[in-house]
């Protein structure tokens, strides 16, 4: 297992692709642990750094009666298991400060969710616990915007900064992702993650739940890459048409290996 900072050094890694991934929430601990098992097996084959990433609690669903995630005690031993059996760091959102200080106990990167990018206490309180903190840059912002959030989790005394693009709201029900912001948040010094199935989302396009185009997710993260962008964030699931949260742009599971071994490929010829 590896260590903070090697976790950071290998985000940092030009040399090598990253790629966070996991199914959208925690349905249950059989299905994280074979999700979690297999990419690490394709990834050690591809030289791929991997982050296995899934979510004990939803809290920003569509509707009242979607599923959220099995809740923070519950979430967060089944994910210690995951870590400690798999042997893989793990990333998860955290949605209030002190949901950020109990995560930090068990996972190695704590994520911001893109509609929460601008609450100034969760992130000062997420930097603090001295842990990986990866910010969502928010569908509602400009590229250059995230610089002011970076500069928060700055000023709570972090350097082991990420930040991912993740869309952009482009009138109802739909998002763009722009490579332009690619570049731009390169310029604040820290890598920057392409979220390829939350660009591909239609939020709120099935009525009371979100939909998605996930054929379309390979594509963008493949420009990503090209322009730039030191990793990718991908959820997939072994039948995506039956989760129970964002299956319509998650990538089967049964797809990763051949998908991952395109993107290292366009990975290499980026940097070449």
């Amino acid at each position: 297992m590896l260590n903070d900072s090697a976790i950071w050094k290998s985000l940092n890694s030009p040399s090598r692709l990253s790629l966070i991934a996991g199914p959208c929430a925690i349905e249950s601990e059989a299905l994280c642990l074979r999700i979690a098992a297999s990419l690490k097996k394709t990834c050690a084959r591809l030289g791929i750094n991997y982050i296995f990433k899934a979510s004990y609690d939803k809290a920003n669903r569509t509707s009242n009666q979607s599923f959220r995630g099995l809740g923070l005690d519950s979430g967060l031993e089944i994910l210690a298991r995951i870590r400690s059996q798999i042997g893989v760091p793990i990333l998860t959102d955290v949605h209030t400060e002190q949901h950020a200080v109990a995560a930090a106990q068990v996972v190695d990167v704590l994520q911001i969710p893109a509609f929460l990018c601008r609450q100034t206490d969760l992130i000062v309180a997420a930097a603090k616990t001295g842990k990986i903190v990866n910010v969502k840059k928010g569908q509602f912002l400009s590229p250059q915007e995230m610089g002011n959030v970076v500069n928060k989790a700055q000023s709570a005394g972090t350097k082991k900064i990420c930040v991912t693009e993740r869309g952009t709201t482009f009138g109802y029900n739909n998002l763009v992702a722009d490579m332009r912001s690619i570049p731009i948040m390169r310029r604040f010094g820290y890598p920057v993650i392409f979220d390829a199935t939350h660009s591909v989302q239609l939020p709120g396009g099935g009525g009371d739940k979100s939909s998605g185009q996930r054929e379309f997710a390979p594509v963008l993260a493949r420009c990503a890459l090209i322009a730039g962008a030191t990793g990718v964030f991908i959820e997939t699931h072994p039948d995506p048409d039956h989760a129970l949260s964002d299956g319509p742009n998650m990538i089967p599971l049964a797809e990763m290996p051949k998908l991952l071994a395109n993107l290292v490929k366009v990975h290499a010829l980026a940097r070449s």
